[in-house]
C-alpha cells in the first residue's frame, strides 16, 4: 500500500464552533478507492446470494402449498374391470369426501403425455393399457379425512391413493439445502469482507506509523485515533455497500426481464420452477437494502477494533 503523507494541524486557541478533527486518515487515496470497490463487490455478491435464498424460499413455500392441496387417485387396468366405470366411481367417492373441492380424471391423451419423458415422443400407445389418473383438489388439507377416502377406494380394484407426501419431503429437503448453502456462502462473503478491512486498516496504520507517534506525543488518545479510522471506514463501507446493493437489485430486475426471452422454453420453465419469476417482492428488496448499513457498520467496527489492537501492541 502506497505511503500517504498526512498533515496534522494543532491550534492552541480556537472557538468551540471551529473545532474539527485532524485529517488522520486521507480522504482520497488509491487504497481507499480499492477498498470501496472491494466492499461494493462483496455487497453485490451478498445481495445476490440473499436474493437467491429469498426466491428459493418463496418457491419452496409455493411448492409445498400447491402439492399439499392436491392428491391423485391412480386406477390401474384390471382384467374383468371396466376402466371408465371405475373412474366414475372413484370421482364420486372423492367428491363425497368432506374437504374435497373437486375431482376430475385426466384424459387418455394427457396420461400418454406423462409417459413421454420416459418412453419418448411419437410412440403409439394404443395397444397398451395405461393407468388413469384422477386429480383431486382439496380445500384445507388438514380438514380432509384421507383415511376415509382410502378405505372407500379399497372397494375399487386397481385403485390407489397418492398424497405426494414423499414429493413434498423431497422438495422441502432440496429447498432447505439450497437455503443453507446460500446462508453459508453469505457468511463466507462477510468473513472475507472483514479480513479485507483488517488488512486495509493495518496497512494504513503501518504506512502512517510516524504520524500516529506524533499524535501520541501531542496527547491524542488511542480512542481518538481509532474513532478517526472508524469514521473514515464507515464512509467507505457505506459508499461501497450502496453501490453493491443497488447493483444487486438491478441485477434481479434485469434477470427477471431477460430470463424469458434469452433462455430456451425448457430452461426457462426449469428456472421458473426453482426461482419463480425472479420477483423479489418488497421483503426481498428490503433484505438486500438492509445489507448496506450492515456492511458499513461491520466495516467501521472492524477497523476500530483493528486500530485499537494495533495501537495496544505497539504502545
Amino acid at each position: 500500500m502506497a505511503e500517504t503523507t498526512i498533515e496534522v494541524t494543532v491550534e492552541t486557541t480556537r472557538a468551540p464552533s471551529q473545532k474539527r478533527s485532524a485529517p488522520i486518515v486521507p480522504e482520497r487515496s488509491v487504497a481507499g478507492r480499492t477498498l470501496m470497490l472491494l466492499i461494493a463487490i462483496m455487497t453485490f455478491l451478498s445481495g445476490v446470494t440473499l436474493g437467491g435464498v429469498v426466491l428459493v424460499q418463496k418457491s419452496a413455500i409455493a411448492w409445498s402449498s400447491d402439492v399439499g392441496r392436491e392428491i391423485t387417485i391412480q386406477i390401474r387396468p384390471v382384467e374383468g374391470e371396466v376402466m371408465e366405470s371405475n373412474i366414475r366411481t372413484a370421482i364420486a367417492l372423492a367428491e363425497a369426501t368432506p374437504g374435497v373441492v373437486s375431482a376430475h380424471a385426466l384424459s387418455l391423451a394427457d396420461s400418454e403425455k406423462l409417459l413421454e419423458p420416459w418412453l419418448g415422443a411419437g410412440l403409439d400407445l394404443s395397444a397398451i393399457e395405461i393407468p388413469r389418473l384422477i386429480v383431486v383438489e382439496l380445500g384445507d388439507p388438514h380438514d380432509v379425512d384421507l383415511s376415509l377416502l382410502e378405505r372407500d377406494l379399497a372397494n375399487i380394484k386397481g385403485a390407489s391413493l397418492e398424497t405426494h407426501a414423499a414429493w413434498r419431503q423431497q422438495l422441502n429437503t432440496m429447498a432447505g439445502t439450497i437455503v443453507f448453502s446460500g446462508l453459508l456462502v453469505l457468511t463466507l462473503i462477510v468473513l472475507a469482507t472483514v479480513l479485507a478491512v483488517v488488512f486495509a486498516t493495518r496497512g494504513t496504520m503501518a504506512s502512517n506509523r510516524e504520524i500516529v507517534d506524533v499524535l501520541h506525543f501531542i496527547g491524542a488518545s488511542n480512542s481518538f485515533i481509532a474513532g478517526e479510522f472508524q469514521g473514515r471506514f464507515l464512509a467507505l463501507g457505506f459508499r461501497g455497500g450502496l453501490l453493491g446493493g443497488v447493483g444487486a437489485v438491478l441485477f434481479f430486475f434485469l434477470v427477471a426481464g431477460a430470463a424469458g426471452s434469452i433462455a430456451p422454453d425448457a430452461a426457462s420453465a426449469q428456472l421458473g420452477f426453482l426461482f419463480g419469476r425472479f420477483s423479489l417482492g418488497l421483503d426481498g428488496i428490503t433484505g438486500i437494502i438492509a445489507v448496506v448499513p450492515v456492511i458499513a457498520a461491520l466495516t467501521a467496527i472492524t477497523s476500530r477494533l483493528t486500530v485499537r489492537r494495533f495501537l495496544s501492541q505497539t504502545s
